[in-house]
C-alpha cells in the first residue's frame, strides 16, 4: 500500500527537511503543500513493514520535523 505522510516543520524553510525526506529509503516523492502542513511525503512500503514504526523511526527523527500525520492509500482510481 502507498503511505502518505504530512509533515510540519519548525523551520521557516521546508527545503532542508524536504531534502532529508527524499533521502529516506521508502520515500518516493516530497511535495510542498498548502494548509496546516508544510510537506507531503509519498512513501512506498512493503506489505510486511509497519507504517507506524517507519514513521516513528525514519521520519519523526529527522531534524526540523515537529509533527506528522499518516494516511494510508488502499486503491487508486483513475
Amino acid at each position: 500500500h502507498t503511505r502518505y505522510g504530512t509533515v510540519t516543520g519548525v523551520q521557516t524553510c521546508a527545503l532542508p527537511i524536504s531534502k532529508a525526506l527524499v533521502d529516506v529509503e521508502g520515500v518516493s516523492e516530497v511535495y510542498s503543500v498548502s494548509g496546516p502542513y508544510d510537506l507531503l511525503a509519498k512513501c512506498y512500503l512493503d506489505e510486511e513493514k509497519d507504517a507506524g514504526h517507519f514513521v516513528n523511526k525514519r521520519i519523526q527523527t529527522l531534524a526540523g520535523i515537529r509533527d506528522t500525520q499518516t494516511i494510508i492509500a488502499f486503491n487508486a482510481f483513475s
